[in-house]
């Protein structure tokens, strides 16, 4: 019976190359499209998606609580921003090819990086959020996450906020009276709920 066991032995590694695929594995179509994936409960943006730029602590390589020296040391690129407002310690700096702060911009505050401003298509939120998607998508995509409450100036408009599963960041989605997202920001509180930005 003895030189049977090392056939025996191939036979089985053969048999075990050719089982069914884990079910976690994704499709080529779902390789390209990470956006859509929501974060699963105690995961991190960034669990779903390495390379996503857009997190609850941060975005890219800058972390909230850096001060701008870090924060431009990480950013390795130009930004172009005002100083703050007489009387005020906020300020925005956009990345130089930003061409309106409407689009993206980062809020800083106390000498401290504290949230980011998105208003257009091209970025996704942590989880999978984007501009144009429907309250209930954002219900979908969240669960039971999303915390809602009124626009405080748009009659009909909804803010829906969304804390990470890890409690280092605040990911809020604005929408229009249509239920449509609007805009979306992430930071930390009390920042990221200035409905008025550094206004």
């Amino acid at each position: 019976m003895k030189p049977l066991l090392p056939g025996l032995c191939v036979l089985l590694l053969a048999a075990c190359g050719h089982g069914e695929p884990p079910s976690t594995a994704t499709s080529p179509t779902e390789a390209s499209t990470p956006a859509i994936k929501p974060v699963p409960p105690g995961a991190s943006s960034t669990a779903t998606d390495p390379t996503a730029m857009a997190r609850y602590d941060g975005y890219g390589d800058m972390r909230f609580g850096m001060d701008p020296a870090a924060f431009a040391k990480a950013w390795g690129g130009e930004l172009k921003g005002a100083p703050p407002a007489p009387g005020s310690s906020c300020s925005y700096k956009t990345p130089k090819w930003v061409k309106s702060s409407r689009d993206f911009a980062f809020m800083f505050e106390d000498g401290h990086f504290v949230r980011y401003d998105v208003g257009t298509a091209k970025e996704a939120a942590p989880g999978g959020g984007r501009i144009g998607m429907s309250v209930a998508q954002i219900h979908a995509l969240y669960g039971a996450a999303v915390a809602e409450q009124p626009h405080k100036y748009v009659e009909g408009a909804k803010i829906l906020r969304v804390a990470s599963p890890q409690g280092d960041g605040v990911l809020v989605f604005e929408t229009g009276a249509d239920a449509k997202v609007t805009r979306w920001r992430v930071g930390v509180p009390p920042q990221v709920d200035y409905v008025e930005g550094c206004g």
